[in-house]
């Protein structure tokens, strides 16, 4: 298992290493169609290349014409079967925390929680990986309030590090009549204003947490980014006076996600490469925007 699992992985590092060869090519490619197009004259640089490209050019057809990347890869068996994740905890958690993932647990379906015991990263992930797992999330904490989410999707990656903010669970909430029971039923998904290529980064990581609903469902789980502060939102809604009138229920639990990481690998691996990390002393760091409006 072990010589496998690093064999897949030479061959998706060898086919991430061709990505910059293949959109080198799929430029002149485009600047040829585009002088054919407008009846220009081929560029000087490309004209010793023109016939095989040409040539290259009338075989290729819409989908094989643009060059896929290592995020084609990643997610590439996603529509293939249900995602199957796994939660844990950092070393020694507290009472808090564990309440915090046993509701996680509800909110993502077809997720399993285990203790972390004495366990160790590299030995969780491989495990994982034995059991055909699509993710792992880790939650950890700072004194008892939990303050950081990290999800690796399997065998490869993307990690997404996140930063967790105004925790509110189902546990905390007294009126216990007034929330409700926590449905189990796959949910609908809201992303809103995830409208840069960052964005949309973040986004795909985090749909590909949820399985696709039925159409009937009545469980809504909103992720809406201001100002690069993603709010998790969860609720239910109810048509009591007919298709017009909808009540929505928020069930909980609740709390804001800040992106700060993107590495191209495992929570594991120390060597891979980062892809996306935030800079928050930078002059420009305060007003620019990374994820969407």
């Amino acid at each position: 298992m072990l010589r496998r699992n690093i064999r897949l992985r030479r061959e998706y590092l060898y086919r991430k290493s061709l990505e910059g060869k293949e959109r080198l090519l799929y430029e002149k490619k485009r600047k040829i169609k585009e002088a054919l197009a407008e009846g220009k004259p081929i560029p000087t640089e490309l004209r010793n290349e023109e016939a095989a490209l040409r040539q290259e050019i009338d075989l290729e057809d819409e989908i094989t014409a643009i060059p896929k990347t290592h995020i084609d890869d990643e997610y590439a068996n996603a529509t293939e079967r249900d995602p199957k994740i796994l939660l844990t905890t950092s070393r020694n958690p507290s009472a808090p925390l564990i309440q915090f993932v046993k509701e996680l647990k509800f909110v993502f379906p077809n997720a399993e929680r285990i203790n972390r015991g004495g366990q160790v990263i590299s030995e969780i992930i491989e495990s994982c990986r034995a059991h055909d797992y699509t993710d792992i999330i880790l939650v950890h904490e700072h004194r008892g309030v939990p303050d950081g989410l990290i999800i690796s999707h399997l065998p490869f990656g993307p990690t997404a590090y996140f930063g967790l903010l105004n925790v509110v669970t189902r546990h905390d909430i007294k009126d216990k009549k007034a929330i409700g029971t926590m449905p189990e039923a796959y949910p609908h998904l809201i992303l809103n204003n995830f409208k840069t290529k960052l964005g949309e980064r973040t986004a795909n990581i985090l749909k590909h947490l949820f399985p696709m609903p039925k159409p009937d469902t009545k469980r809504i789980i909103t992720f809406a980014n201001q100002s690069d502060y993603i709010s998790f939102r969860h609720h239910i809604y109810e048509k009591h006076g007919g298709p017009k009138s909808v009540e929505l229920k928020e069930i909980g639990p609740r709390f804001e996600m800040r992106l700060y990481q993107i590495k191209l690998g495992t929570m594991d691996q120390s060597e891979a490469q980062i892809e996306w990390v935030i800079r928050p002393y930078m002059n420009t760091s305060k007003k620019r925007k990374f994820l969407g409006d």
